[in-house]
């Protein structure tokens, strides 16, 4: 019986003689072993793996912790939660934490305009911002954030927070460039009856979530960026936070060139930008690249974990739910294409789209190296497919 084995974190201990070294890890790919009895293993399971190899006086100890799935399991009633329920607590926790002046800011309605008034740009936005919170507020603030993504989406998201600091470093500039101008909003009232929803925005980062009824309804527009997408120098050089998002679509492209389908790059010229950029409504956009059943089968578990890579983002039920979604509609729909040049530190750009999703990835400001991405859901960003609400279009969906 085959299982995946996705490693989520762990860290790798150096010992020599009576000295230590611990450095923690974050592994990104993922491998498919056969191993015995890993079929009875119940849906959703950590374990802890230890490895030690002894090269003469010195130790290497991996510590990691695992998450394996065999084919088809689902997490069990007893050990999955309730994301509903979770955002909801997080939500309550975080307004009653709030002053009056505080609540005007963050507590929003759920109808009105500002609901879908997101973006990723630099710029003032309604919401409360971590720098007029206390940091108690900053900690249950920072809890609804983490009520939604998963561990890997939590570190990237709070890794482009930190990058404000870095830019500020660069273009001397630490008004304008601050981690804490991060707005936390709320729409409606959280709780398990009627509407609701919430977002966490800045620079770079745009959560936005829809629920009803207790139950999560929309996870998109979901963006992260990275400006530098590479730092490549002070105490921070080397940092990639969107770094398997790059590789794993470069890695894609090359395969699926090299294997006769030179039409995956569809154009060598590459936008500035996302082409959907901020708007609030999408539809799917030209059918360019390569269709997944065209693909070799390595290629297109290559275009799985490409995808998963973005809905990973999410919390685990959360995640599982998208790519139950896209399966649903059918693999052989989905397309991948790329614009631009596919050696590292070149101008790219790239998506993914499917009938239930979009994903794009544009890297080609600042010299290429100033990375947007993004996750849509032409029917559903915001929960339009299910509200079934009345929406005023204030841009026009691109083709």
């Amino acid at each position: 019986m085959e299982a995946r084995i996705v490693i989520v974190a762990g860290w790798i201990e150096f010992k020599v003689a009576d000295f230590s070294l611990t450095l923690p890890v974050q592994p990104d790919r993922r491998f498919q072993p056969g191993l015995s009895g890993l079929d009875k293993w119940p849906g959703w399971v950590s374990s802890r793996v230890m490895l030690k190899f002894p090269i003469s006086l010195i130790t290497v100890t991996l510590v990691c912790f695992i998450r394996s799935t065999a084919p088809g399991a689902e997490p069990s009633a007893a050990g999955a939660g309730h994301p509903g329920g979770d955002m909801a607590e997080a939500a309550v926790r975080l307004l009653a934490s709030l002053d009056a002046t505080q609540r005007v800011k963050a507590a929003l309605t759920f109808d009105g305009d500002e609901r879908e008034n997101w973006h990723f740009v630099p710029m003032e936005r309604a919401g409360l911002p971590l720098a007029q919170m206390q940091p108690y507020q900053q900690a249950l603030a920072m809890g609804l954030l983490s009520s939604a993504l998963g561990n890997r989406g939590f570190l990237k998201a709070t890794a482009i927070m930190s990058l404000e600091q870095v830019l500020a470093e660069i273009e001397k500039n630490p008004d304008g460039r601050n981690p804490a101008k991060y707005f936390f909003a709320v729409f409606g009232t959280p709780g398990d009856h009627g509407a609701w929803g919430w977002r966490v925005e800045g620079h770079h980062l745009s959560v936005n979530l829809t629920l009803k009824d207790g139950q999560v309804l929309a996870v998109s527009p979901m963006f992260l960026g990275a400006n530098p997408a590479e730092v490549r120098e002070g105490p921070r050089q080397g940092l990639r936070v969107l770094a398997s998002e790059e590789e794993l679509g470069r890695e894609l492209v090359r395969a699926v060139s090299a294997a006769g389908h030179p039409e995956v790059v569809f154009t060598d010229r590459v936008p500035a930008e996302i082409l959907t950029g901020g708007d609030r409504q999408v539809r799917q956009l030209d059918p360019v690249g390569v269709l997944f059943g065209e693909l070799a089968p390595a290629q297109q578990t290559a275009l799985r974990l490409l995808v998963a890579e973005y809905a990973e983002r999410l919390r685990p039920e959360l995640a599982g739910r998208e790519i139950e979604r896209i399966t649903a509609a059918g693999w052989k729909n989905v397309r991948f294409g790329w614009a631009g040049g596919t050696e590292v530190r070149q101008a790219y750009y790239y998506r993914v789209q499917g009938p239930t999703f979009l994903i794009e990835a544009a890297n080609s400001q600042n010299n290429a190296n100033h990375i947007h991405t993004v996750w849509r859901d032409p029917a559903g960003d915001f929960g339009r497919d299910r509200l079934g609400e009345h929406y005023h279009g204030h841009e026009q969906p691109h083709d």
